[in-house]
């Protein structure tokens, strides 16, 4: 039998009208009543009625609103694939998703597009850059009511209520794990960082380091440069990297600017004699596989980061859903030629 906003008003001894507002967010409730009613209609398996839902959500006119650093860098494309899928799927419940990209880690350019999106969205899905400033401007829209959810990299001490993404730790710990056998443990590295600004490049490099010191003693980090995941960039500081260091005899990409790595390695003939361990499979680091440029990547699902950042927002702006977890994680999974 179908549960009933006016079964779990009887169960509560609460009026349905307050369960009804608590269960359509269609106004203030006491806190702990509102946690009261929540939990008792989780525990009977109540589902709202979804054209209910529709037309409850069609009337409010609902925006989720998308910032992401992503121009230029390839790997977003498959991230924003993600949500306009999944936000097609929504359309029925009168949401619709507006998008703004920007080109490069400006903490100040994210701040004004926070500030202009302030006024028109319900939530926000970021990737945000590790700033205090974006850190308490975050903090400053869930507190005017906006629901905010990290994607792909996430910033400590901030009101967001969940981050989507990978373990990036884990990532940097997988890559050496890669690079010390294929390196038969010696190797002589140079690293190439997205930018010192995202905390999870920054977890990349000491996962890195830290499987380094504990199994691999004898590999050597040269240098760290920062890309800002640009390929034109990427391409002049691995330049200096290789003119610099001639017994470099390995790469390791931490983020975005994968292509522009390699063609230095190609414009210097180096290719076939330096290791590369990268991350994702975008179409150029794809070819760059292929031309035996590129040895391993690692994979962190992008669309579906899209995907499932797209509903968690959409679960709690509809269904008034919270979501069960901090941190929604996704395994990274390493790519060679043969598995792509």
């Amino acid at each position: 039998m179908a549960i009933t906003i006016k079964k779990i008003a009887e169960i509560c001894n609460i009026s349905r009208g307050t369960v009804d507002r608590v269960l359509n967010n269609r106004g203030k409730v006491k806190p702990e009543t509102e946690v009261f009613i929540r939990k008792i209609a989780e525990q009977m398996g109540y589902e709202p009625n979804p054209a209910g839902k529709a037309l409850a959500a069609k009337k409010k006119k609902l925006v989720i609103g998308v910032l992401l650093v992503s121009e230029g860098n390839p790997f977003f494309d498959e991230v924003i694939r993600g949500i306009r899928a999944t936000g097609i799927e929504y359309v029925a419940y009168g949401v619709r998703v507006s998008i703004k990209t920007m080109c490069g880690y400006d903490v100040r350019r994210q701040c004004e597009l926070m500030d202009e999106m302030k006024s028109e969205v319900n939530a926000l899905i970021i990737n945000p850059i590790s700033d205090i400033r974006v850190c308490n401007k975050i903090n400053e829209l869930v507190d005017h009511g906006i629901f905010v959810v990290t994607v792909n990299t996430d910033i400590a001490n901030s009101k967001r209520a969940c981050f989507v993404g990978s373990d990036y730790t884990n990532g940097g710990e997988t890559a050496c794990g890669i690079m010390g056998l294929l390196m038969k443990g010696h190797a002589k590295v140079g690293v190439v960082t997205g930018s010192f600004k995202v905390s999870g490049h920054n977890q990349r490099i000491a996962g890195f380091k830290k499987i380094m010191e504990k199994k691999y003693p004898e590999f050597q980090l040269l240098e760290i440069m920062e890309s800002e995941d640009d390929d034109i960039r990427a391409f002049e500081v691995t330049t200096k990297l290789l003119q610099k260091y001639e017994e470099m005899d390995a790469v390791f990409i931490v983020a975005g600017g994968v292509y522009g790595v390699c063609r230095a390695l190609i414009g210097q003939a180096r290719e076939q004699k330096i290791t590369v361990v990268s991350f994702d499979s975008a179409p150029t680091t794809v070819e760059m596989m292929k031309r035996h440029v590129v040895d391993v990547t690692i994979y962190q699902h992008p669309y579906t980061q899209g995907r499932d950042a797209m509903q968690v927002v959409f679960a709690y702006l509809v269904n008034g859903t919270t979501p069960k977890k901090e941190r929604h994680i996704l395994k990274n999974e390493i790519k060679v030629l043969e598995n792509l």
